[in-house]
C-alpha cells in the first residue's frame, strides 16, 4: 500500500497544478467560470491554445480525482468501519467545505470586487469582505469536490450496506478493450441525457450535474479497481491503445469551434441535443480513457519511489487546493496593470501562484490540529 501510494500522491500534486493552471488560463481568456477575468474569450491563436487547454484539462482531470477517491474508498471504509469511516469523511471533506463557503469564498470576491476592478467601482475590501462572512451569498468554488465526494462516500456506505464488499481478488481479469469503448459510449450517452436538462455551466445545489456522468462512473470505476486490483496490473500496451485514441481525438473540438467560426456560426456545446454538443458529450471520455490510463501506467513505472520533494508537495496538495483561489485572484489583480501578451501573463501569474501556495499552505499545516482535517 505504501509503495504504491508514491505514484499516486504525484499524480494529485500534478493534478492540483493543473486545476491552478486550468483557473489561470480563464483569468486570461479561457472559456469557463471563475471569479475574475482579466481578458475575454476568442478565437485567436492564443485563445484557442486557452481552449484546447482547459477542455482537455475539463475531459479528465477531476475525474480523474474522482477515480483515485473511489479507488481508496474501499479500503477507508474496512478498516475504519461505517461510523468511523463517516466521521473522518465529514471531517476531511465537509469541513473544508464550510470553511471555503464561509470564509475563503467571500474573501475572494472582496479580493476580487476591491483590487480587480475599476477604482470607481470598486468594493472597499475592509467593509465588504466581514459583511459577505456575516451575510453571505456563500458559495462552494471548487471545493465543490468536497461537496461531491462527501455525497459519493454517503451513497458508497448505502451501496456496502446493502449489498456489502466483496473480498479483493487480485487476480481477476483485466477489462478488455471493448469494455472501455462500450463505458466511453455510455459516458458519452449519459451525458448527452443529463446536458439536455441541465446544460454545462448550470450549477444545481453547487454542483455541474452536466459533467456528473463521467464523475460518478470513475469513483464507481475507482471503488471495483480496488476490489480486482486492476490499477497496479494495468498494461501499458493497453493504455498505448487508447493514449493513441485520446490524442486523435484531443484538437477535434477546437477544430470544430474553429469551423464554425469560419463559416459565421457560435456552436453551442453546452447542452442539447446540436452535433457540437452531442459531440462534446462523446469526445470527453475518448479523450480521458487515454490520458487517465496513461498518467497511471508511466507515474508506476517511473515514480514509484520515495522522494523528499514529492512527499513534501504530495502533503500539501489537499491544502492548496482548498486555498488556491484567493491567492491567485489576488496576484491576478495585483497584475493586471501590467502590459503583456496573455500567455505571459498566463505563464507568470500561473507560476508565481503555485509558488505562494506551497508557502501559505506550509504556514496553514503548522496551525494546530489542521492535519487531522487536510
Amino acid at each position: 500500500m505504501a509503495h504504491r501510494s508514491y505514484y499516486i500522491d504525484r499524480i494529485r500534486v500534478v493534478l492540483t497544478a493543473l486545476v491552478i493552471l486550468h483557473h489561470t488560463a480563464i483569468t486570461y481568456g479561457a472559456p469557463g467560470g471563475w471569479y475574475y477575468r482579466e481578458l475575454p474569450v476568442s478565437l485567436s491563436l492564443t485563445g484557442a491554445l486557452f481552449i484546447f487547454f482547459v477542455s482537455l484539462n475539463q475531459a479528465y482531470f477531476m475525474g480523474f480525482f474522482f477515480l483515485l477517491a473511489g479507488y481508496f474508498t474501499p479500503a477507508a471504509y474496512e478498516r475504519k468501519g461505517t461510523a468511523q469511516f463517516l466521521i473522518d469523511r465529514f471531517t476531511r471533506l465537509g469541513a473544508p467545505l464550510g470553511f471555503y463557503a464561509f470564509i475563503l469564498h467571500p474573501l475572494t470576491v472582496a479580493i476580487m470586487l476591491a483590487w480587480g476592478r475599476p477604482a470607481a467601482t470598486a468594493t472597499p475590501f475592509l467593509t465588504d469582505f466581514p459583511h459577505r462572512v456575516l451575510h453571505g451569498p456563500w458559495e462552494n468554488g471548487p471545493l465543490w469536490f468536497a461537496q461531491a465526494l462527501l455525497i459519493f462516500a454517503i451513497g458508497f456506505v448505502i451501496w456496502v450496506l446493502w449489498r456489502g464488499i466483496h473480498p479483493r481478488r487480485l487476480d481477476a481479469p483485466l477489462p478488455a478493450n471493448s469494455a472501455w469503448l462500450y463505458t466511453a459510449v455510455g459516458v458519452g450517452a449519459v451525458a448527452v441525457l443529463i446536458r439536455h436538462w441541465v446544460p454545462v455551466g448550470r450549477n444545481v445545489f453547487g454542483l455541474q450535474l452536466g459533467y456528473f456522468s463521467s464523475y460518478i462512473f470513475l469513483f464507481a470505476l475507482g471503488c471495483v479497481a480496488w476490489q480486482r486490483n486492476w490499477i497496479e496490473r494495468l498494461p501499458w500496451k493497453t493504455a498505448r491503445t487508447w493514449l493513441i485514441v485520446s490524442v486523435c481525438c484531443s484538437p477535434v473540438l477546437v477544430l470544430t469551434a474553429v469551423a464554425g467560426r469560419a463559416m459565421g456560426r457560435r456552436f453551442d456545446f453546452d447542452g442539447g441535443f446540436s452535433f457540437p454538443a452531442i459531440l462534446y458529450c462523446f469526445w470527453e471520455p475518448f479523450v480521458a480513457w487515454g490520458v487517465i490510463t496513461a498518467y497511471l501506467v508511466r507515474f508506476r513505472e517511473k515514480h514509484n519511489q520515495p522522494s523528499v520533494p514529492w512527499e513534501y508537495l504530495g502533503v500539501r496538495a489537499y491544502t492548496i487546493y482548498i486555498i488556491h483561489p484567493p491567492i491567485l485572484v489576488g496576484i491576478a489583480v495585483l497584475l493586471r496593470g501590467w502590459q503583456a501578451p496573455a500567455l505571459g501573463k498566463f505563464a507568470f501569474t500561473g507560476s508565481l501562484t503555485l509558488l505562494a501556495c506551497v508557502v501559505v499552505s506550509s504556514l496553514v499545516l503548522l496551525v494546530p490540529g489542521i492535519r487531522r482535517v487536510v
